[in-house]
């Protein structure tokens, strides 16, 4: 038994007419008759009752054509479902993010993506830039919010969002005292960092911020979270360069100053696997690109 058989039923079953209900399918009578025929045998049923006169449906055709229209809805909704997800607006999406993208960034894209294609669901899990790529190569999340650079081969990276990276010390820190203190003046002091092993290649690049200063940061802490190092922080354990942005909700126990003149930023990407680009996972991105507006 094929779709087509069940097309050809349906169509004499509402016309209980074999002549009428081939023009509609665009087929000659006696191919008509045939289908229907080979539907029969499979079934091991008559489904219609005929005479010169007239057409009738048998109480076994009654029956099947309840069910055979139930069964063409749901063919006709599968088959616009499939489409959709195709074209990326229906459909499941699994989206990785390190924490210090959620105070801006994470929660507007979902906004916006949520508003535009409101028939995709998205699972979003606060991973670490480093457990984001295994993710991604193992199929857990299709993609990932990350701190860059992000350097693996396999990988496409989008930049969503730049900021300047921030000086922070604690206010009860005695640089705080002197009049203009700067980036030199961090040389010696105890560093707070955002711990390499999650993200080496950020590492690297605030690090090399300092090393352009002419010193290297003596880190004495690292931590898994950046809320986490600026409270170690707030508590005068050490300073800390971080992101200006992960700094702006802690303005009052904490003594920042932008890096505004410094090249070397901070920026967040959208990775995917370079090979599955769905467009789900291309429309996330372009709205990302939109909420985020990364400046040269």
């Amino acid at each position: 038994m094929e779709i087509k058989h069940i097309r050809s039923f349906l169509a004499v079953a509402k016309a209980l007419n074999f002549s009428r209900a081939a023009r509609t399918l665009h087929l000659s009578q006696p191919a008509l008759s045939t289908q229907i025929k080979g539907l029969e045998a499979h079934l091991g049923v008559s489904l219609f009752m005929r005479n010169r006169r007239r057409v009738t449906l048998t109480p076994a055709g009654s029956v099947f054509q309840v069910d055979a229209d139930a069964l063409m809805q749901q063919l006709a909704e599968m088959e616009l479902r499939v489409r959709r997800t195709s074209m990326g607006d229906i459909g499941n999406l699994r989206i990785g993010f390190v924490a210090s993208a959620t105070p801006g960034l994470v929660p507007a894209v979902v906004l916006a993506f949520k508003k535009q294609y409101p028939g995709v669901s998205l699972e979003l899990k606060n991973v670490p830039t480093v457990q984001q790529v295994e993710g991604l190569r193992s199929g857990v999340i299709d993609a990932g919010f990350v701190r860059l650079p992000v350097t693996e081969a396999d990988l496409s990276v989008s930049l969503v969002h730049r900021e300047p990276f921030a000086m922070v010390l604690s206010k009860i820190n005695p640089l705080t005292k002197k009049k203009d203190w700067g980036l030199e003046d961090l040389m010696g002091e105890p560093f707070i960092a955002y711990g390499e092993r999650w993200a080496p290649a950020f590492y690297q690049r605030w690090t090399s911020i300092c090393r352009a200063a002419g010193f290297t940061p003596n880190v004495v802490q690292e931590t898994g979270e950046m809320d986490t190092a600026i409270a170690l922080v707030a508590a005068g354990l050490g300073v800390a360069i971080l992101p200006e942005g992960v700094t702006r909700r802690n303005r009052r126990i904490l003594a920042v100053k932008v890096l505004s003149r410094q090249k070397i930023q901070s920026e967040i990407g959208v990775a995917v696997l370079a090979d599955r680009q769905t467009p789900l996972v291309k429309r996330l991105i372009a709205i990302a690109k939109q909420v985020g507006q990364p400046k040269p």
